[in-house]
């Protein structure tokens, strides 16, 4: 697949003042839809005046609008022979299990073998759907239960529905850091007005609430239940990371790697082995689209998490009780 890119610069006209800045680029750029355009803002994409914007910015005419964009956003993806692991399905769904290290969609850099072309392969009827029918995201290096619609009116219901916050996502987490007790992040997130790749706690963001419980403190990390109101993009990694808590291994909002005073060699070897960030998309919650019934599924936590706590627990007894 070829890497070329779809790159425009101009201004808005002054006859685009007022409007919204994802409606002015839909007339300034016809060849293109809407959609698409929203999802370039999303992804960092579309500049405006040098800064990151939101779809909804009302433009006043005259900015200068650089489009930087994968030509694959264009591109039909292909099935792909992929395993996946279901967790539950019907007519209507599947609940996948995602592994870390899996792309959802393809993208920049990710041309294929994603989720989404996996998904092809196994139901070749997901192609009339928009994106296969996935219905949220999960990032390439969290692991856990995805959730697909297999029908058009089950993919209106189920997007509906986390439209609505009728879909109760459990996430697993390790932070760093020992946390006294658990609470609420209530911090707006918008994306970073300068990196394109990160998402940033701005008062001007989009609303965004995090819930967490803590599961068991070590000497120096936590293992948190974390539940999520609001679903934006990079939310608990960040929120975490803002509150004082990154996840261990994470690459982007996460800290350098530091291992607590005197330590066991098996816990030293598996946190510089911890190549992603601790976070597991554990158990899913949601009313089925034909008949409103609640469905429960749960992950089990992958071999290197619980690794992870093996080698923390293993610690802390060594050392003694936290005090």
């Amino acid at each position: 697949m070829s890497s070329t890119r779809i790159q425009h610069v101009l201004h808005l006209p002054a006859t685009a003042a007022g409007r919204r800045l994802d409606q002015a680029l839909a007339a300034a750029l016809p060849q293109h839809s809407r959609s698409r355009l929203r999802r370039w803002i999303d992804d960092g994409q579309i500049l405006v005046d040098g800064r990151v914007p939101r779809p909804r910015d009302a433009v006043v005419g005259g900015e200068l609008v650089r489009v930087d964009a994968p030509v694959e956003d264009a591109v039909e993806p292909l099935p792909q022979e992929i395993p996946l692991t279901v967790r539950w399905q019907d007519r209507e769904l599947l609940v996948i299990d995602k592994p870390a290290g899996l792309v959802v969609h393809p993208g920049a850099g990710n041309p294929d073998r994603t989720l989404q072309n996996a998904l092809l392969a196994r139901d070749p009827a997901l192609g009339q759907l928009p994106r296969a029918g996935i219905i949220h995201r999960l990032d390439k290096d969290t692991s856990g239960l995805l959730l697909v619609a297999r029908t058009e009116p089950a993919r209106m219901h189920l997007t509906a529905a986390l439209a609505e916050r009728a879909i109760h996502r459990e996430y697993q987490a390790i932070c760093i850091g020992t946390m006294t007790a658990g609470g609420t992040i209530d911090a707006p997130i918008e994306r970073h007005p300068v990196d394109r790749l990160r998402m940033s706690v701005r008062a001007d963001g989009r609303p965004a609430v995090t819930h967490y419980r803590v599961i068991e403190r070590f000497r120096g990390h936590t293992w948190l239940r974390v539940m999520l109101e609001t679903g934006r993009t990079h939310q608990i990694r960040l929120h975490l990371s803002h509150a004082g808590y990154p996840l261990v291994g994470d690459p982007v909002y996460g800290r350098r790697l530091r291992l607590p005073p005197g330590s066991t060699p098996r816990l030293q070897a598996t946190l510089r082995g911890f190549r992603r960030q601790a976070l597991h998309a554990a158990k899913l919650a949601f009313p089925h689209p034909l008949d409103g019934r609640m469905i429960e599924v749960e992950s089990p936590l992958p071999e290197d998490f619980a690794e992870l706590l093996d080698a923390l627990r293993e610690d802390l007894n060594r050392a003694g009780s936290v005090r």
